[in-house]
């Protein structure tokens, strides 16, 4: 049963590694089309890219995510790191929302993304 657990655990940490990578090419992506190929106003920059939807979706998984696994985390290893970390990471991520479009949203993105995975193979390495 423990191992079970265990497996779950670190597969929901691989989850948000790779949705916060997944988060940060998505960002990127966006700088380049809409920043330097000027494609803002197409459906894939202005209508898919660059929805908000998309953005409160990715937070919506990063939450839940974050909130499962290093929040076992800190229940079987007791190290509370990984879930400041990537708490902090969530709130720069919510932040992002609010700034709205443009270099400033980017920034706090990827920043935020960043100590989310960052957070997670914290969690991942305190477990084993």
């Amino acid at each position: 049963m423990r191992s079970t657990l265990t497996a779950i655990r670190n597969r929901m940490d691989r989850a948000g590694i790779l949705l916060s990578g997944l988060c940060a090419v998505h960002c990127v992506l966006g700088i380049v089309l809409v920043g330097f190929l000027g494609l803002g106003g197409d459906i894939i920059g202005g209508q898919v890219l660059l929805s908000p939807e998309i953005h409160r979706v990715g937070l919506m998984l990063a939450v839940v995510v974050g909130v499962i696994s290093l929040g076992f985390g800190v229940a079987r290893h007791g190290r509370v790191a990984p879930l400041v970390i990537g708490g902090l990471g969530l709130t720069l991520m919510a932040a992002a929302i609010l700034v709205g479009h443009g270099t400033a949203e980017s920034v706090l993105t990827i920043i935020g993304v960043s100590l989310v995975a960052f957070a997670h193979i914290r969690n991942m390495r305190h477990t084993h």
